[in-house]
C-alpha cells in the first residue's frame, strides 16, 4: 500500500488479512487478457468505500490520496452486483459467531424496520411516504441474530407495509440458513407475517408491549435489533438515503457491518464523535 497518512476508517493490517483472501480470489478470476492489474491496490479500494460509508461524502469528494470516483465506484458496483460484498460479510459473520462459541447460523432472529428520509436526487420510483412516521424516503428492514449481527437486509420505499418488508426478510433468512426456527417482531407486524413464517417453517412471535409501560422500555431480545440500527447510524452514509438503487443501500449495510465485525475480531476501534 502506498505511503500516506492513514484515516480512522482505514483497515488495519489485521482487519485486511480477514477479507483479503476473498478480494484476491475475486481479482485473480478477472485478470485481463494482457494480465493488467490496474493502478490501485485492492486494500485502498476497500479503504475508499469504508471512508465514504463512515463520513457520508459523495463519490467525487473522496480525498485525493484515496482512489477516486471512477475506480472506487467501479469496484463498489461490481461487488454489489455479483454479491461479493455479501459474501465477505457472511463469512465474517460466521467467523464472529464461532468466536463466540455459537453455531455458524442462528436459530433465532429479530426483525424490525426503520424509515429514513431520501436526499435530493434519489429517484421517486424507489421512494415513498411512511404516513405513520411522516417520513418520505425508504424503509430499511433488518433481521439480526442475538449478537446483533445482520442476517438479512431489505430496502424498500418507505410506503411499503411492515408485512411486505417482514415477508421479504423472512424469505431472505430462509434462503440464508435452514437453522432459523423463530423470529421476534414488534406490534407493527401483523398476522400476515406470522402466516408467511409458518409457510417457511419459522415461528414468528409478535412481542406485545405492556400497556402500562410509559416511555421507552427495552423488550427482552427485541432491543438487540434497535442496537443494530444505532450502530449503523455511526456510518453517516446510512443516516439518510443517498443511493439511487435500493441494492446499493443494502450494500452499504454489508460494508458497515463488515467494518464492525473486522474491528471486533481484531479488538480495534474506530474514532467516534466522543473522541478528540
Amino acid at each position: 500500500m502506498s505511503e500516506r497518512k492513514p484515516y480512522p476508517s482505514d483497515l488495519s493490517d489485521e482487519c485486511w488479512a480477514l477479507i483479503e483472501p476473498v478480494i484476491t480470489a475475486w481479482k485473480a478470476a478477472r485478470l485481463s487478457a494482457t494480465g493488467y492489474q490496474g493502478v490501485h491496490e485492492m486494500r485502498e479500494i476497500v479503504n475508499a468505500i469504508l471512508y465514504q460509508n463512515r463520513t457520508g461524502c459523495q463519490w467525487g469528494y473522496l480525498p485525493h490520496d484515496l482512489p477516486q470516483k471512477g475506480a472506487a465506484y467501479y469496484y463498489f458496483a461490481a461487488w454489489r452486483d455479483d454479491g461479493t460484498d455479501q459474501k465477505i460479510h457472511d463469512l465474517l459473520r460466521w467467523y464472529t459467531r464461532e468466536q463466540r462459541h455459537r453455531s455458524a447460523d442462528p436459530s433465532l432472529v429479530v426483525l424490525d424496520t426503520q424509515s429514513k428520509r431520501a436526499a435530493a436526487g434519489v429517484p421517486a420510483a424507489t421512494t415513498g411516504k411512511d404516513a405513520a412516521k411522516r417520513v418520505s424516503g425508504r424503509k430499511l428492514g433488518l433481521a439480526v441474530d442475538v449478537l446483533g449481527l445482520v442476517i438479512a437486509v431489505v430496502v424498500t420505499a418507505a410506503s411499503a407495509h411492515e408485512n411486505h418488508v417482514g415477508a421479504r426478510l423472512l424469505d431472505k433468512v430462509a434462503q440464508q440458513t435452514d437453522t432459523a426456527k423463530k423470529a421476534l417482531v414488534d406490534q407493527g407486524f401483523k398476522s400476515a407475517v406470522v402466516d408467511h413464517g409458518t409457510r417457511l417453517g419459522i415461528d414468528v412471535e409478535i412481542v406485545q408491549r405492556n400497556p402500562a409501560d410509559k416511555g421507552f422500555i427495552p423488550q427482552t431480545k427485541r432491543w438487540i435489533v434497535e442496537r443494530a440500527y444505532g450502530i449503523l447510524t455511526m456510518y453517516r452514509r446510512l443516516v439518510r438515503e443517498y443511493d439511487h438503487r435500493p441494492r446499493s443501500a443494502e450494500s452499504r449495510v454489508y460494508w458497515a457491518m463488515t467494518d464492525v465485525m473486522t474491528r471486533r475480531l481484531t479488538c480495534t476501534t474506530a474514532l467516534t464523535w466522543r473522541d478528540t
